[in-house]
């Protein structure tokens, strides 16, 4: 078994500089959770007091139902990855993945068979007789992973370990992390303030701000279901589009009425809007970029817009458009859905008429920024 779980956990530094704000979650055995938010959240801060790198404040620490509080790295049964990977330059991989088992007075035998064993899961046996500086950014993010492998520890963590890489390995490497987890039958705490990569590797995401836990779920969950404002907008590239508008309550129906349109809700949102007994007033409305389709002046649910920037991602287009009361927002087309006279039409100031379906709606109380839905 390999849980972890912390109660109440508080981080300050100094005198009242809070960092981690009353932490509290349960990691089931074998799963692989991930930390994330932008910079300053308190996510790396509190994996590295799951560490022991760092004291704790308040609160309590539990790995595998012991207190580990006041028990050094050492001692907990923890295996961690370092964003910098942390190797020793003069060491080879082989000797750099075997470290931590030397110092243990390990069998060299069973050394080796560690070693060999994880450097083919890595698919790094050909560089073990090489010194860190004759290899890739990727080639030492594996001899990291590697050397936290051999350890056999019961909780895995991981503390930003791609953000060195370029675009291309980032991608490569957290399919190999994907396949990794397979084969390594623990725990994993992951940090990152990647939500792509967040929603990716993470059967559950701690999503963070401020020292706060915003929301924690799976990734369906966290993307169809926002709690707030903040984890919508986090969640979802380009970010969701959110504005203020009304709800209006009208004959048993639902309509909101963005820009001068007038759209009803429907489907699964309609229904929860009526068990909710939500009343029509002021709401903050959030549509995600894909969401939108193209539509003309006479639809009247239709929302007229005015290109800024177009941005040709290859299979769709990001048009940054701006409304005429000033509202920006970002709206995603599948370029297989144009053809080539649409395509020219789509340029800088240009007027389109953009519209969404009234099931893919998000519902947000302007004071609270609350999912009215939650």
């Amino acid at each position: 078994m390999a849980t972890v779980k912390l109660t109440n956990v508080k981080k300050i530094y100094g005198k009242d500089t809070v960092a981690v704000q009353d932490f509290n979650l349960d990691i089931a055995d074998k799963e692989f959770i991930v930390f994330v938010g932008p910079s300053g959240c308190g996510k790396s801060t509190t994996l590295r007091m799951i560490a022991g790198l760092e004291d704790i404040s308040e609160g309590t620490i539990e790995i595998d139902g012991v207190v580990v509080n006041d028990l050094q790295p050492r001692d907990r049964d923890i295996a961690m990855v370092f964003q910098n990977y942390a190797l020793y330059p003069h060491l080879t991989v082989f000797e750099n993945m075997a470290f931590s088992l030397r110092l243990k007075k390990v069998p060299q035998d069973e050394v080796y068979d560690k070693v060999t064993k994880a450097a083919e899961i890595l698919g790094i046996t050909e560089y073990l007789t090489r010194k860190p500086r004759a290899l890739s950014g990727g080639q030492r993010q594996r001899v990291a992973i590697g050397r936290a492998m051999v350890r056999d520890s019961k909780v895995f963590l991981m503390d930003e370990p791609l953000s060195n890489l370029d675009a291309k390995l980032r991608n490569q490497m957290r399919a190999e992390i994907i396949l990794l987890r397979q084969k390594i039958d623990t725990t994993f705490v992951y940090v990152t303030h990647d939500q792509t990569e967040a929603m990716t590797l993470g059967d559950r995401i701690v999503i963070m701000k401020d020292g706060f836990i915003m929301q924690v779920g799976t990734p369906t969950e966290v993307f169809d279901m926002p709690d707030n404002l903040f984890v919508a907008e986090f969640i979802g590239a380009p970010k969701m589009n959110t504005f203020k508008t009304n709800l209006v309550l009208e004959d048993g129906k639902y309509y909101v009425t963005p820009y001068g349109a007038k759209i009803e809700v429907t489907g699964a949102k309609a229904d929860m809007l009526k068990e909710k007994n939500v009343q029509s007033g002021e709401i903050i409305l959030g549509v995600r970029p894909e969401h939108f389709t193209l539509s003309d002046a006479n639809n009247p649910a239709a929302i007229p817009c005015k290109i800024k920037v177009n941005e040709m991602m290859g299979s769709e287009l990001h048009l940054h458009v701006v409304e005429d009361n000033g509202d920006k927002l970002i709206v995603r087309i599948p370029t297989i859905a144009l053809d080539d006279d649409q395509r020219k039409a789509l340029v800088y100031d240009s007027t389109i008429y953009v519209t969404f379906e009234g099931k893919v709606m998000h519902f947000f109380d302007p004071e609270t920024e609350k999912n009215l839905l939650v």
